[in-house]
Protein backbone atom coordinates (compact mmCIF):
# COMPACT_ATOMS: atom_id res chain seq x y z
CA UNK A 1 0.00 0.00 0.00
CA UNK A 2 1.24 3.57 -0.94
CA UNK A 3 1.48 5.75 2.53
CA UNK A 4 2.38 8.38 3.81
CA UNK A 5 3.56 8.38 7.72
CA UNK A 6 3.36 11.01 10.68
CA UNK A 7 5.50 10.34 13.31
CA UNK A 8 8.64 12.13 15.64
CA UNK A 9 9.93 10.17 18.58
CA UNK A 10 11.71 6.86 19.01
CA UNK A 11 8.55 5.00 19.47
CA UNK A 12 7.93 6.25 16.15
CA UNK A 13 10.47 4.68 14.29
CA UNK A 14 9.57 1.20 15.03
CA UNK A 15 6.33 1.40 12.70
CA UNK A 16 7.99 2.94 9.89
CA UNK A 17 10.47 0.49 9.70
CA UNK A 18 8.01 -2.14 10.29
CA UNK A 19 6.13 -0.86 7.18
CA UNK A 20 9.00 -0.59 5.35
CA UNK A 21 10.33 -3.70 5.79
CA UNK A 22 7.33 -5.53 5.25
CA UNK A 23 7.22 -3.67 1.79
CA UNK A 24 4.47 -1.29 2.03
CA UNK A 25 5.44 1.95 -0.14
CA UNK A 26 5.90 4.85 2.14
CA UNK A 27 5.92 7.95 -0.34
CA UNK A 28 6.62 10.79 2.60
CA UNK A 29 7.60 11.18 5.73
CA UNK A 30 5.84 13.79 7.93
CA UNK A 31 7.81 14.69 11.16
CA UNK A 32 7.98 18.01 13.55
CA UNK A 33 10.28 20.65 12.65
CA UNK A 34 13.99 19.87 13.86
CA UNK A 35 14.71 21.38 17.17
CA UNK A 36 17.00 21.87 19.84
CA UNK A 37 17.14 18.86 22.00
CA UNK A 38 19.44 20.21 25.08
CA UNK A 39 19.99 23.88 26.10
CA UNK A 40 22.92 25.22 23.86
CA UNK A 41 22.79 22.18 21.28
CA UNK A 42 22.57 22.92 18.41
CA UNK A 43 19.01 21.90 16.08
CA UNK A 44 18.57 18.05 15.68
CA UNK A 45 16.19 16.15 13.31
CA UNK A 46 13.52 13.98 15.30
CA UNK A 47 14.39 9.98 15.35
CA UNK A 48 11.61 9.67 12.82
CA UNK A 49 13.35 11.86 10.55
CA UNK A 50 16.57 10.44 10.65
CA UNK A 51 14.91 7.00 10.14
CA UNK A 52 13.73 7.98 6.61
CA UNK A 53 16.43 9.99 5.42
CA UNK A 54 18.35 6.83 6.20
CA UNK A 55 15.57 5.15 4.20
CA UNK A 56 15.65 7.59 1.46
CA UNK A 57 11.94 8.66 1.83
CA UNK A 58 11.36 12.48 1.72
CA UNK A 59 10.45 14.04 4.68
CA UNK A 60 8.67 17.25 5.13
CA UNK A 61 7.80 18.67 8.09
CA UNK A 62 3.75 20.24 7.38
CA UNK A 63 0.91 18.03 6.90
CA UNK A 64 -0.30 20.39 4.39
CA UNK A 65 2.83 19.20 1.92
CA UNK A 66 0.94 16.18 1.91
CA UNK A 67 -1.12 17.54 -0.96
CA UNK A 68 1.79 17.04 -3.65
CA UNK A 69 2.16 13.15 -2.80
CA UNK A 70 -0.36 10.57 -4.18
CA UNK A 71 -0.83 7.93 -1.21
CA UNK A 72 -3.58 5.97 -0.23
CA UNK A 73 -3.82 6.27 3.38
CA UNK A 74 -1.61 7.84 5.85
CA UNK A 75 -0.08 6.26 9.23
CA UNK A 76 0.20 8.83 12.26
CA UNK A 77 1.94 7.22 15.50
CA UNK A 78 3.30 10.03 17.91
CA UNK A 79 3.34 12.50 15.56
CA UNK A 80 2.58 15.73 18.03
CA UNK A 81 0.35 17.94 16.39
CA UNK A 82 -3.79 17.28 15.65
CA UNK A 83 -4.77 16.56 11.75
CA UNK A 84 -7.73 18.94 10.48
CA UNK A 85 -10.82 17.81 9.35
CA UNK A 86 -9.90 18.92 5.52
CA UNK A 87 -6.62 16.73 5.34
CA UNK A 88 -8.28 13.74 6.57
CA UNK A 89 -11.20 14.00 4.28
CA UNK A 90 -8.60 14.03 1.43
CA UNK A 91 -5.87 11.51 3.37
CA UNK A 92 -7.79 8.75 5.61
CA UNK A 93 -5.29 7.82 8.22
CA UNK A 94 -5.01 5.22 10.71
CA UNK A 95 -3.36 5.94 14.27
CA UNK A 96 -1.64 3.95 16.50
CA UNK A 97 -2.54 4.84 19.98
CA UNK A 98 -0.94 3.33 23.24
CA UNK A 99 -3.72 2.72 25.36
CA UNK A 100 -6.83 0.86 25.27
CA UNK A 101 -9.72 3.50 23.77
CA UNK A 102 -11.40 5.29 24.89
CA UNK A 103 -9.19 5.05 28.43
CA UNK A 104 -6.48 7.62 28.27
CA UNK A 105 -6.97 9.76 25.10
CA UNK A 106 -4.67 12.36 25.02
CA UNK A 107 -0.44 13.24 24.69
CA UNK A 108 0.48 10.81 27.95
CA UNK A 109 -1.31 7.97 27.69
CA UNK A 110 1.60 5.29 28.95
CA UNK A 111 2.49 7.70 31.39
CA UNK A 112 -1.36 8.10 32.79
CA UNK A 113 -2.00 4.46 32.95
CA UNK A 114 1.38 4.25 35.17
CA UNK A 115 0.10 7.17 37.54
CA UNK A 116 -3.23 5.45 37.83
CA UNK A 117 -2.05 2.20 38.32
CA UNK A 118 -3.53 0.61 36.03
CA UNK A 119 -3.06 -3.15 35.92
CA UNK A 120 -2.74 -3.09 31.92
CA UNK A 121 -2.84 -0.88 28.69
CA UNK A 122 -2.50 -1.39 25.16
CA UNK A 123 -2.18 -0.36 22.05
CA UNK A 124 -5.61 0.34 19.81
CA UNK A 125 -5.10 1.14 15.98
CA UNK A 126 -8.34 3.39 15.00
CA UNK A 127 -9.36 5.30 12.06
CA UNK A 128 -8.58 8.98 12.90
CA UNK A 129 -10.75 12.01 13.31
CA UNK A 130 -10.67 15.56 14.09
CA UNK A 131 -11.77 14.91 17.72
CA UNK A 132 -9.28 13.51 20.38
CA UNK A 133 -8.42 10.07 19.96
CA UNK A 134 -12.57 9.30 19.04
CA UNK A 135 -12.27 7.12 16.31
CA UNK A 136 -13.51 3.86 16.00
CA UNK A 137 -11.20 1.09 16.62
CA UNK A 138 -9.83 -1.59 14.14
CA UNK A 139 -8.08 -3.49 16.32
CA UNK A 140 -7.05 -3.74 20.22
CA UNK A 141 -3.97 -5.58 21.83
CA UNK A 142 -3.54 -5.73 25.45
CA UNK A 143 -0.20 -5.55 27.86
CA UNK A 144 0.03 -6.20 31.81
CA UNK A 145 1.75 -2.90 32.73
CA UNK A 146 3.47 -4.98 36.43
CA UNK A 147 6.34 -2.47 37.34
CA UNK A 148 7.10 -1.93 34.18
CA UNK A 149 9.00 1.90 33.84
CA UNK A 150 7.91 4.29 30.98
CA UNK A 151 10.47 3.49 28.86
CA UNK A 152 10.45 -0.52 29.16
CA UNK A 153 6.42 -0.12 28.84
CA UNK A 154 6.76 2.44 25.81
CA UNK A 155 9.46 -0.25 23.97
CA UNK A 156 6.58 -2.93 24.42
CA UNK A 157 3.76 -1.15 22.83
CA UNK A 158 6.15 0.41 20.05
CA UNK A 159 6.52 -3.51 18.66
CA UNK A 160 3.19 -4.65 19.81
CA UNK A 161 1.63 -1.75 18.13
CA UNK A 162 3.89 -2.28 14.72
CA UNK A 163 2.69 -5.60 14.67
CA UNK A 164 -0.84 -4.27 15.31
CA UNK A 165 -0.69 -2.00 12.16
CA UNK A 166 0.56 -4.37 9.76
CA UNK A 167 -2.65 -7.23 10.77
CA UNK A 168 -4.76 -4.45 9.99
CA UNK A 169 -3.43 -3.04 6.32
CA UNK A 170 -3.07 -6.80 5.94
CA UNK A 171 -6.54 -8.13 6.22
CA UNK A 172 -9.55 -6.16 4.38
CA UNK A 173 -12.13 -6.98 6.89
CA UNK A 174 -10.01 -5.32 10.21
CA UNK A 175 -9.33 -2.10 7.73
CA UNK A 176 -12.74 -1.57 6.51
CA UNK A 177 -14.68 -2.56 9.29
CA UNK A 178 -13.64 -0.64 12.71
CA UNK A 179 -15.86 -0.63 15.74
CA UNK A 180 -16.87 2.36 17.56
CA UNK A 181 -15.34 3.01 21.05
CA UNK A 182 -17.46 2.36 24.36
CA UNK A 183 -17.25 2.97 27.82
CA UNK A 184 -16.18 5.87 29.93
CA UNK A 185 -13.31 8.21 27.95
CA UNK A 186 -10.71 9.79 30.34
CA UNK A 187 -8.14 11.97 29.25
CA UNK A 188 -4.10 11.72 29.39
CA UNK A 189 -3.48 15.56 29.62
CA UNK A 190 0.33 16.40 29.25
CA UNK A 191 2.73 16.09 32.09
CA UNK A 192 4.90 19.04 33.61
CA UNK A 193 7.27 19.20 35.84
CA UNK A 194 5.73 18.94 39.09
CA UNK A 195 4.31 15.72 37.90
CA UNK A 196 7.61 14.17 38.55
CA UNK A 197 7.97 15.71 41.68
CA UNK A 198 7.97 13.26 44.46
CA UNK A 199 5.45 13.93 47.78
CA UNK A 200 5.93 13.15 50.97
CA UNK A 201 1.96 13.01 51.75
CA UNK A 202 1.51 10.61 48.83
CA UNK A 203 1.85 6.56 48.98
CA UNK A 204 4.86 4.52 48.83
CA UNK A 205 3.02 3.15 46.06
CA UNK A 206 1.95 6.55 44.70
CA UNK A 207 5.62 7.98 45.04
CA UNK A 208 7.00 4.53 43.04
CA UNK A 209 4.72 5.36 40.26
CA UNK A 210 6.55 8.70 39.68
CA UNK A 211 10.22 7.48 39.87
CA UNK A 212 8.74 4.61 37.13
CA UNK A 213 8.41 7.41 34.80
CA UNK A 214 12.10 8.18 34.92
CA UNK A 215 12.10 11.92 35.78
CA UNK A 216 11.18 11.65 38.97
CA UNK A 217 13.00 14.04 41.55
CA UNK A 218 13.06 15.58 45.10
CA UNK A 219 14.90 18.95 46.75
CA UNK A 220 17.65 17.92 49.70
CA UNK A 221 19.50 21.23 50.52
CA UNK A 222 17.45 23.64 48.18
CA UNK A 223 19.64 21.25 45.34
CA UNK A 224 17.30 18.87 42.84
CA UNK A 225 18.23 15.58 43.18
CA UNK A 226 16.78 13.02 40.24
CA UNK A 227 15.64 9.67 42.05
CA UNK A 228 16.73 7.21 38.87
CA UNK A 229 16.11 3.67 41.20
CA UNK A 230 13.95 2.92 44.04
CA UNK A 231 12.33 0.04 46.14
CA UNK A 232 9.91 -0.13 49.37
CA UNK A 233 12.27 0.03 52.36
CA UNK A 234 12.04 -3.29 53.75
CA UNK A 235 13.30 -2.71 57.34
CA UNK A 236 11.79 -1.98 60.41
CA UNK A 237 12.20 1.52 61.57
CA UNK A 238 9.82 3.76 60.29
CA UNK A 239 11.07 6.91 58.47
CA UNK A 240 8.71 9.79 58.95
CA UNK A 241 7.42 11.63 55.96
CA UNK A 242 9.72 14.37 54.69
CA UNK A 243 12.77 12.79 56.25
CA UNK A 244 15.78 11.29 54.41
CA UNK A 245 17.95 9.19 56.53
CA UNK A 246 20.58 6.51 56.53
CA UNK A 247 19.35 3.39 57.99
CA UNK A 248 20.59 -0.34 57.77
CA UNK A 249 23.12 0.63 55.11
CA UNK A 250 20.01 2.51 52.74
CA UNK A 251 19.71 5.61 52.38
CA UNK A 252 15.96 5.93 52.99
CA UNK A 253 13.18 8.42 51.82
CA UNK A 254 10.42 8.83 54.60
CA UNK A 255 6.80 9.11 52.70
CA UNK A 256 2.81 8.62 54.01
CA UNK A 257 2.88 4.94 54.92
CA UNK A 258 5.83 3.69 54.32
CA UNK A 259 9.95 4.06 53.28
CA UNK A 260 11.41 4.24 49.87
CA UNK A 261 15.29 2.89 49.80
CA UNK A 262 16.76 4.38 46.90
CA UNK A 263 19.17 2.94 44.92
CA UNK A 264 20.65 5.43 42.18
CA UNK A 265 20.69 9.00 41.91
CA UNK A 266 21.43 11.76 39.87
CA UNK A 267 22.11 15.21 41.97
CA UNK A 268 22.13 18.29 39.82
CA UNK A 269 25.22 19.33 38.12
CA UNK A 270 26.48 15.86 38.18
CA UNK A 271 26.44 12.03 37.10
CA UNK A 272 24.38 9.32 38.55
CA UNK A 273 25.89 7.43 41.47
CA UNK A 274 24.27 5.09 43.91
CA UNK A 275 22.17 6.59 47.01
CA UNK A 276 25.58 5.28 49.01
CA UNK A 277 27.77 7.38 47.36
CA UNK A 278 26.05 10.51 47.19
CA UNK A 279 25.15 10.55 50.85
CA UNK A 280 28.65 9.82 51.60
CA UNK A 281 29.88 13.32 49.43
CA UNK A 282 27.19 15.39 50.72
CA UNK A 283 28.56 18.66 52.22
CA UNK A 284 26.59 18.41 55.46
CA UNK A 285 27.33 15.32 57.59
CA UNK A 286 24.40 15.32 59.34
CA UNK A 287 22.26 11.92 59.65
CA UNK A 288 18.62 13.26 58.97
CA UNK A 289 17.85 15.99 56.72
CA UNK A 290 14.54 17.14 54.92
CA UNK A 291 13.69 16.69 51.42
CA UNK A 292 11.00 18.42 49.56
Amino acid sequence: MRLAFLGTPPAAVVSLGALCDYGHDVAVVVTRPDRRRSRGAKESPSPVKIEAQARGIPVVHRVADLASFDVERGVVVAYGAMISAAVLERVPMLNVHFSLLPRWRGAAPVERAILAGDRETGVAIMSLEAGLDTGPVHLERRVEIGDATLSDLVDRLARLGAQALLDVLGDPALLDHPVAQTGEATYATKLDAETFHLDATKSAEENLRIIRLERAWVLVDERRVRLIEAHRFAGETVVEPGVLKRRDGDVVLGVRGGSLALGSVRPEGSRTMSAADWWRGRPRSNDVVRWR
